[in-house]
């Protein structure tokens, strides 16, 4: 199984040499991916200008978006731009994760509407994936993908998000699903895609919330009941599962990887780089 590590790009506070040399480190230290969250309505930074950002300072390292609420965005095209963008200025290491979003305030605050998002995503896919071939409604608009095209994730845990997965995805990424149930939802999501009628085997990732160390615990907890307040009773579950000690983590790890998960990004609560080598070490120790 590979092991990611998420950027601090929400954490209330963190400045922009902070965020590089994180991103320096991740790379260096032989993480797979450099995965950034998504929030509008938010004390956080622009997910793409933040992935652009750490392509400028990293060679070898996917970058991911995991996961990026693309339907509150107003243009697919303008969307499929910045992304396109993004790889090329990444050299083709970029792969998007993607979502409807569950926060209505995001969406009221680009103007767009907050029902029907499902099929706004399924909408926004295929035009961005149209544009990328060349063959968007407004023909010009470029760079062209590294490769052609970007490889998509799709997160989420309905039935709809499982198709959709299947439908555009080269797999599924689970943001809230507990270790306990994660390879019964696995089950799920190869099913849909033999349902699909697909014969390649979906790239299966999962988050985990770490904060080694008691003083970073401490503020991860806090940073956690405050990004998910508009949860309710799931942000104080998020907050007192942070993972914090050695043994912790290598127990996540090794569950992760016995429950079928391919890749498992590890997103710190803090935003100090000196915690990724204590990560590191008991990632690939």
């Amino acid at each position: 199984m590979d092991i990611g590590v998420g950027l601090p790009s929400t954490v209330p506070g963190t400045g922009g040499r902070e965020l590089a040399e994180f991103a320096r480190r991740a790379d260096r230290l032989g993480f797979s991916t450099l995965a950034v969250l998504d929030r509008l309505v938010y004390d956080s930074y622009d997910t793409v200008v933040t992935l652009a950002a750490a392509a400028a300072v990293t060679e070898r390292i996917t970058l991911a978006p995991t996961i990026l609420l693309a339907a509150y965005r107003p243009s697919a095209v303008l969307l499929a731009k910045q992304l396109a963008s993004v790889d090329r200025l990444a050299g083709g290491r970029l792969v998007v994760g993607v979502a409807a979003g569950g926060r209505e305030d995001d969406f009221v605050a680009t103007g767009v509407p907050y029902g029907g998002r499902g099929r706004r995503l399924d909408e926004l896919l295929e035009e961005m994936e149209r544009v990328w071939s060349g063959e968007g409604a407004v023909p010009g608009v470029g760079p062209r993908p590294d490769r052609g095209r970007i490889p998509l994730w799709v997160g989420g845990n309905s039935a709809a998000s499982m198709k959709r997965a299947a439908r555009y995805g080269i797999g599924w990424i689970s943001g809230s699903t507990p270790l306990h149930r994660y390879a019964e939802v696995a089950a799920q999501v190869r099913q849909a895609w033999t349902d699909a009628g697909r014969t390649d085997t979906p790239k299966l990732g999962a988050l985990a919330y770490v904060a080694p160390g008691a003083d970073r615990r401490q503020a991860g907890a806090r940073y956690l009941l405050d990004y998910y307040a508009y949860t309710g009773q799931k942000a104080r579950f998020l907050a007192d599962a942070v993972i914090a000690d050695d043994a912790r983590l290598r127990e996540t790890i090794d569950g992760y990887a016995a429950a079928g998960c391919d890749e498992l990004m590890l997103i710190p609560c803090t935003s100090d780089a000196d915690q990724l080598d204590l990560i590191a070490e008991v990632a690939f120790g």
